[in-house]
């Protein structure tokens, strides 16, 4: 059995609706999986996802407040007069910036940028800057991706004299700012048709505003910006990012090019994966780490040279920024391990002086993903007697609620039901943990803490094919509100499996059913095949993709999860040299077993510590073990049967170690005995200790088969020995060998090895099946 950390909630869509729109729209089948699973479950909803145009953008007008943005923007242009982009330092504000730049260079205008530094000026609009903003002369600002929260400081800017435009994404409190204009497309609530779009998609409707006409030179901006920023990816926003997809692939912009090279990402297959695994987190690490305006440099770079040393710096930051994340998380596991404080928190607070607060919220998702518990993770900055910090959350823990219940010492956090940041005095750290925890106690029950793994696109092997797969690419962009599928193949064997990579720690694997075949790739996955047996039916989850390799392309599932409920039978006979597998054994929940105290003994050196658990046919088995390795053989089939049938063990490891094998040299024939004990009547006083293996030698009989018969015959009282010497009974009454104890027990042991030691493999697990109780395990 191989058990799966997580939950898994295989979900079936209706077979009527998946033919349906097979039909309708000449799709595979796992096409209309996906469509269903998403919601699409009728053709026309259908049709609109797949047949998006131009009538998705919705006229920029009708965003509240955007013909007095313009025409102040206008004014600003006719009049010479100096304009500040006020922009964030993540991707969404890079990108959300770089719109903006672009547009009002277009039209001539007098404009220069401005991001604040994560550490220095903190989220949003900042009082200093705005202050240095006006001695530079800026009569207008306009934030973009930040400002609806942005009260006070906007505030001393309209009293300095400067207007302020206000473009932002993010959610309004009960009191607005009180800029000049606000575009926002949820405030006033309900006025325009979408209102998810991310802070550049709010730049770009204003620049499409400006422009008089759709932008499309800006989409490869917008598209990055709105992949990175995990908005939802559908109307208006699905739109831009494939617009931008394409753009992107096909663009002649330096940066472009740059961003391609640094990556390894090849420009004509550039997808919202490239975007959200290495082009946002590139944009994002800059700002993570110190200063964000190089972000907007680079997306504004002009010739090869100056985008290639932008692309090498982000490439650099994030790097550093990996690393970090790195260290942190190691240093925020080796508290929790040594800490029962908090190890036995429902809520996982961690903390320490120096820790970069412009990764903390990455450290946290990592904790979340190791434990599953909610997790704030926090910077200690003793000098200002702060703790500063980023929490993650798991389903059922509405993270912002709970913050809330604790106003009195949580003075300045904000967030969602997911994620939340909070800044916060230090000595009450301790405090909040044993609030939170407490809060936990009694939201959260043992399921909820038990990571769930939803999977919505069950497919069989006979689904899987290159066209197949190729068109759900054309589904995309999969993203936040239209999710990447996670795919399942249930109840297929392994045909062929190996290690693969220098390191042997990635799995290649060729997987089958009654209706075909598919290569299987698990990176880091090395260590399944010492827990995986052949024959055995297993499920997979997984994504989709294709191979191709010199011209030839094949469907591969790229390996996430595996399980299989069935029991699994190893085979480690005739395995003798400890060393070589013992390290392959699971370290937890394994028991060992022998039934000789002679193995015990030959044992115990190479598994150090271990319990070996000794049986004989007067044990009581009271212990309990997902996984049981049997070391030698049982002196009866029925102990061992015993066992199985109370143990039902998840995995049985059938070492049978052997020393002394009968099996080979088998049972002397009654000829055998026959001729050995008239050898032994003619030679009366026949030293076996000096001519035993002489006379081995001479009549080609085994030694230890002529050892055996001188006990059987001493048993039954045929010879008597002393001094090595024997002399045959001749008055000695008939008895049958079979009476003999030593010919009972060489019968029995023949038997047991055969069935056990030297059966093949199928049969010895079907001996086992016969024993295992028919349940299944969950």
């Amino acid at each position: 059995m191989i058990e799966s950390t997580k939950k898994w909630i295989v979900e079936q869509p209706n077979e009527e609706n998946i033919n349906e729109l097979q039909k309708e729209l000449n799709i595979s089948s796992i096409a209309a999986k996906i469509l269903i699973a998403r919601g699409y479950t009728s053709v026309q909803e259908a049709k609109s996802l797949l047949q998006m145009d131009e009538s998705q953008l919705h006229s920029p007008y009708l965003l509240n407040g955007m013909k007095e943005a313009v025409e102040r923007i206008e004014k600003a242009l006719h009049n010479g007069e100096k304009i500040l982009i006020y922009g964030d330092y993540d991707a969404d504000g890079i990108t959300s910036t770089t719109v903006m730049m672009n547009v009002l260079l277009d039209l001539g205008a007098d404009v220069d940028f401005c991001i604040p530094n994560r550490f220095d000026h903190g989220y949003g609009p900042n009082e200093e800057l705005f202050h240095k903003a006006y001695e530079n002369g800026v009569q207008l600002i306009i934030t973009v991706d930040n400002g609806i929260s942005g009260i006070e400081p906007i505030r001393i800017a309209k009293e300095l004299g400067m207007d302020v435009i206000v473009t932002d994404h993010h959610e309004a409190g009960d009191v607005l700012p009180p800029a000049d204009v606000i575009i926002h497309p949820r405030v006033p609530e309900g006025h325009y048709p979408f209102g998810e779009l991310a802070g550049v998609g709010v730049a770009f409707k204003l620049a499409h505003a400006l422009y008089g006409e759709v932008p499309e030179h800006l989409y490869e901006y917008v598209a990055i910006g709105t992949v990175a920023d995990l908005v939802p990816l559908v109307g208006e926003n699905r739109y831009i990012v494939q617009q931008g997809i394409k753009h992107l692939r096909t663009s002649y912009n330096p940066w472009v090019r740059a961003l391609c090279e640094v990556t390894s990402v090849k420009q004509h297959e550039i997808d919202e994966d490239s975007i959200g695994f290495y082009f946002g987190p590139r944009l994002n690490a800059i700002g993570r780490l110190g200063d964000a305006d190089p972000g907007v440099t680079f997306l504004m770079s002009e010739n090869d040279l100056d985008a290639a040393e932008g692309a090498k710096l982000l490439n650099k930051k994030n790097v550093e920024r990996k690393e970090i994340v790195q260290s942190i998380t190691e240093e925020a596991i080796h508290m929790i391990e040594k800490d029962p404080n908090i190890s036995s928190s429902l809520v996982l607070v961690v903390a320490k002086e120096g820790w970069n607060p412009g990764v903390i919220g990455i450290v946290a998702s990592r904790l979340v993903e190791k434990y599953y518990r909610p997790t704030i993770v926090l910077s200690l900055d003793p000098i200002k007697g702060t703790a500063k910090g980023s929490g993650r959350s798991i389903e059922g823990f509405h993270l912002y609620q709970e913050l809330a219940k604790n106003r009195e010492i949580l003075p300045h956090f904000g967030g969602h039901p997911m994620a939340a940041g909070m800044t916060f005095a230090l000595e009450h750290v301790d405090e909040l943990r044993k609030r939170l925890h407490k809060q936990a106690e009694e939201v959260l029950t043992a399921d909820m803490l038990t990571p769930k793994l939803k999977i919505d696109v069950p497919v069989e092997l006979s689904e899987v094919t290159v066209e197949s797969v190729e068109e759900i690419k054309k589904l995309g962009p999969f993203g936040t509100g239209f999710a990447k599928p996670i795919y399942a193949l249930q109840n297929v064997q392994v045909r062929s499996m190996k290690k693969i990579g220098s390191g042997e720690n990635h799995l290649k694997m060729e997987l089958e059913d009654a209706y075909g075949t598919i290569d299987a790739i698990g990176f880091g996955k090395g260590h399944l095949y010492d827990e995986i047996t052949y024959g055995v039916k297993l499920s997979f989850v997984g994504d989709l993709q294709i191979n191709e390799w010199q011209g030839n392309k094949k469907p591969q599932l790229m390996i996430s999860d595996v399980q299989t409920k069935e029991w699994q039978l190893f085979d480690y006979r005739g395995k003798n040299q400890v060393q070589k597998w013992i390290h392959t054994l699971p370290q937890q929940n394994c028991t060992f077993i022998a039934f000789n105290q002679k193995t015990v003994e030959h044992f115990n050196q190479d598994l150090g510590n271990s319990d070996i658990h000794f049986i004989t046919e007067q044990s009581v088995f009271n212990h309990h073990s997902s996984y049981v390795v049997l070391l030698d053989l049982p002196p009866s089939m029925e102990l061992l049967e015993k066992y199985i049938q109370q143990a039902q063990p998840k995995r049985i490891y059938a070492v049978f170690y052997t020393p002394e094998s009968k099996f080979f040299n088998g049972m002397p024939t009654r000829e055998q005995f026959g001729w050995y004990y008239s050898f032994l009547k003619k030679r009366p006083g026949f030293n076996l200790s000096i001519h035993m293996e002489r006379l081995s030698q001479h009549i080609g009989l085994n030694l230890e088969i002529i050892k055996f018969m001188t006990n059987v015959f001493f048993e039954l009282g045929f010879v008597t020995i002393e001094n090595g010497l024997t002399t045959v009974n001749i008055n000695a009454p008939k008895r049958s060998l079979s009476e003999a104890t030593s010919y009972k027990k060489r019968v029995k042991q023949i038997e047991i090895e055969q069935k056990l030691l030297y059966a093949p493999y199928l049969e010895l697990k079907q001996w086992f099946n016969e024993r295992m109780k028919e349940y299944l395990y969950s």
